[in-house]
Formats: structure tokens, sequence, C-alpha cells
């Protein structure tokens, strides 16, 4: 891929305002144009300002001569922004779709993107986007993979190809969100229960005499619960996403469903009583357990 001069971005959360900012810092720096559904909000257009790229008013607008698109928004709204980028879509258009959603929803997607003469592929993000930003392994599938892999490495992306099949690098990232997404869930149940029985400091103890690499009598338990404080929402939706892959493989994903209603339990719980995530820092898990607790008979 070359002379790539105009790049879209639609959705300006977490992961679009890292890739908006860091892929502006390029020399030379491509046209960077985004869209929003909130693009008429302060928070999102302060966003745009800081990492000095254009918003658009449409998604047409923002499609319109970007040769590379990046769609990364919530995985309730990933194939809803597919099939409403198919009209606009034509063969100039490489649809790099980031978002983490089950094998069958990537294909829909793909199959909107395609049929439309656009490229499409599928990126599976393997970690979190901070701290590693444009480093963070990203999975790649698709039949022009290898070629976008090369370009985005060139932007200094860390990807690599999976396969030319689509679907197959995001169910590499669903199956990994069972573990992952369910070790944040398992401690926020465990670590409030103990809470309430005072018995908290004696749990952690022994987890960590367990399992003594991983950190449980230091951060560990405060950054896993901080981040469904920070994203349960996102990560509720993916785990949606997730119930879907297992389901279309024949399991039956009774796990993956509780995770479901404790991710999104934590921050309807925070909703509740007026919280912001910024209003919890710095994070601490027993100050948001107290806090979620309080009240209660």
């Amino acid at each position: 891929m070359t002379d790539i001069t105009r790049i879209a971005i639609i959705g300006l959360g977490e992961v679009g305002t890292i890739l908006a900012t860091d892929l502006k810092q390029q020399d030379p720096a491509p046209d960077i144009v985004a869209f929003d559904k909130q693009t008429g909000s302060g928070i999102i257009r302060e966003r745009a300002q800081r990492a000095g790229i254009r918003l658009a008013d449409s998604l047409c607008e923002a499609l319109a001569g970007s040769q590379i698109i990046f769609s990364a928004v919530t995985a309730a709204e990933s194939l809803n922004v597919a099939t409403a980028a198919a009209p606009h879509i034509t063969a100039q258009h490489t649809f790099l779709d980031l978002n983490s959603v089950s094998p069958n929803t990537k294909r829909a997607a793909m199959a909107a993107i395609e049929q439309a003469g656009g490229h499409y592929i599928d990126v599976a993000v393997m970690a979190p986007y901070p701290p590693a930003r444009l480093k963070t392994p990203l999975l790649l599938g698709g039949t022009h993979a290898h070629t976008v892999s090369e370009w985005l490495n060139q932007c200094g992306f860390n990807s690599k190809v999976h396969s030319n099949v689509v679907g197959e690098a995001s169910a590499i990232k669903m199956c990994r969100s069972v573990m992952i997404k369910g070790l944040e869930a398992l401690t926020a149940e465990c670590l409030s229960a103990a809470r309430q029985y005072g018995v908290e400091n004696e749990v952690l103890a022994s987890l960590h005499a367990s399992f003594p690499s991983l950190g449980w009598d230091d951060k560990l338990p405060h950054y896993l619960i901080s981040r469904i404080a920070e994203h349960g929402k996102r990560r509720a939706e993916e785990m949606r996403e997730v119930v879907k892959t297992l389901e279309d493989a024949g399991v039956a994903g009774a796990m993956s469903s509780g995770i479901v209603r404790v991710q999104q339990g934590v921050v309807d719980e925070l909703a509740a009583k007026g919280v912001r995530y910024s209003d919890l820092e710095p994070f601490n898990w027993v100050s948001m357990v107290d806090l979620i607790m309080s009240g209660r008979t």
C-alpha cells in the first residue's frame, strides 16, 4: 500500500483518540478525519482538537477521499457502522474493523463492505491500547491482510497476520476474553463479598500464596477491578459478543453470561450513585466497593 494520504477514524473513544493522535505525528503526517456519533459534544471536539485532526459532520463526509478507514466503536455499534458505511464504500477503501465482536458479526460486516467493492480487514486487538498505544499487538485476517499489515508496521504498529480468513483472529480475541474479563469479574465478586465479611486481607494473602507471581498482594486486584469501573459498559458489550461466539460454536456460554452481568452491574451501581470513574481516581478497589455497598441493608 502506497500513497495513503487520507485516513478516516470512526469513533473517537479511547482507541480512536490514540490512533488519531499517534498517526498525526507521522512524518509526513496524513490527513486524518474522524466521525463520531457524538460529534456535537464538547468532549469529542476537544479530543479532535488535541489530536490535531478534522471532525466530519457525517459518516459520508469522513469516508469521502479516504483510503484507510479505522472502525473503533463499541461492540454494539460495530455492525451498524459497517452497514452505514457500505453505501459510501468504493474500491479505494480499506476498512479495518478493530471492534471486539464475534466472528459471525465480523463476517456480516465484511459482507457489507466487500459487496460495496471495498477491502475488509478483521483486526483483533490483543491487549489494552494504553500504555503500548500503536505498539499494542494486533492480529489480522482477510484477503488483503498481508499488505495491510506491512503498511501498519511501517507506520509504527505491531501487527501480524493470523490468516486470510475473516473471523479467525477475532475468535482468538473472543475466546481469550472469557478468561481476561472473567478474571476481572471474579475478582470483583470475590473481594466484594470478602470485604463484607471483613476477611479481604486473608483472602488476598491466600491468593498470593497460591499464585505468588501475579501480584495479588499488590496492584493486581486494584487493576482488575478498575478495568470494570472504567470500561465496564464496553466490556459488557464485548462479552455479549463473546456469548454469541461461544453459542455459534455450540458452547453454552454460561460463565460468559455471568461475566456480562457482573461487568454491567458494577457500572450500573456506580451510575445509580452518580459516580464517574474520574471521581474514583486514584483508584482503590476497597473504596469503590464501600461506595457501592453504602446504604444497603
